[in-house]
């Protein structure tokens, strides 16, 4: 049970840790990103409920709906939830940089408790994939919405519109990921090439939300 519960909390906490020491100012406080980190987990049981429902009542009629509305819609939502009315207009959230760190708390709280549970159910020979597939791109997806989280409160116009793409961008990007596994016999072959552009895209928005930190200081120093 330890080496299940080390497997499955390994990847989440070093992804994590990842993008917290890329906060090239003033880091956020170890306890907010341990808080919602939490809230992610908590998220896994109302989700886990609502699924299991929409598939007892057979509410799910095609591949599409499993993928962009049961898993993708649902999750990305919930993450999007907390992030929005529980971190957005918290003190701590004070750089467009430390979206991406509560996005990537948010996420991966929900992915690291999701992954003790599949290696729970399924053992531990699950461990590496889990950790390069799931657990990634969900970290992937919160420093997604993070980044239009903080553009969206640190930009003076058209705030709707980034706190809009801060939950569509991620949507999409699961829903594709979802369908991907549930439509493809050879999903690897399809996979591989979607994770890399995920990778290249999540880490181009964090090279892009350090630079709206800076600008965001020194506009702070001009002042």
């Amino acid at each position: 049970m330890l080496g299940i519960l080390s497997a499955g909390i390994a990847p989440g906490l070093a992804l994590l840790s990842y993008f917290y020491l890329k906060d090239q100012y003033s880091s956020e406080p170890i306890s907010m990103v341990f808080k919602t980190f939490f809230f992610g987990a908590l998220l896994v049981f109302p989700i886990a409920f609502i699924q299991y429902v929409l598939e007892t009542e057979n509410l799910i009629q095609s591949s599409f709906i499993n993928a962009f509305l049961s898993a993708s819609m649902l999750e990305e939502f919930f993450k999007w939830f907390i992030l929005f009315y529980a971190v957005y207009q918290h003190v701590e959230f004070d750089e467009p940089y430390d979206g991406i760190v509560y996005g990537a708390s948010v996420s991966l709280g929900f992915a690291t408790l999701e992954n003790i549970f599949y290696l729970i159910a399924h053992g531990l020979d699950h461990a590496i994939g889990r950790a390069l597939l799931p657990v990634s791109s969900h970290a992937l997806f919160g420093v997604i919405m993070g980044y239009y989280i903080g553009k969206g409160k640190f930009t003076a116009t058209k705030k709707v519109k980034w706190i809009f793409l801060s939950l569509f961008f991620p949507f999409i990007l699961h829903g594709t990921y979802d369908f991907i596994l549930i439509t493809q016999k050879n999903w690897m072959f399809i996979m591989f090439p979607f994770m890399i552009f995920l990778w290249w895209l999540g880490l181009r928005k964090v090279k892009m939300a350090r630079a709206l930190n800076t600008k965001h200081i020194e506009n702070q120093f001009h002042y």
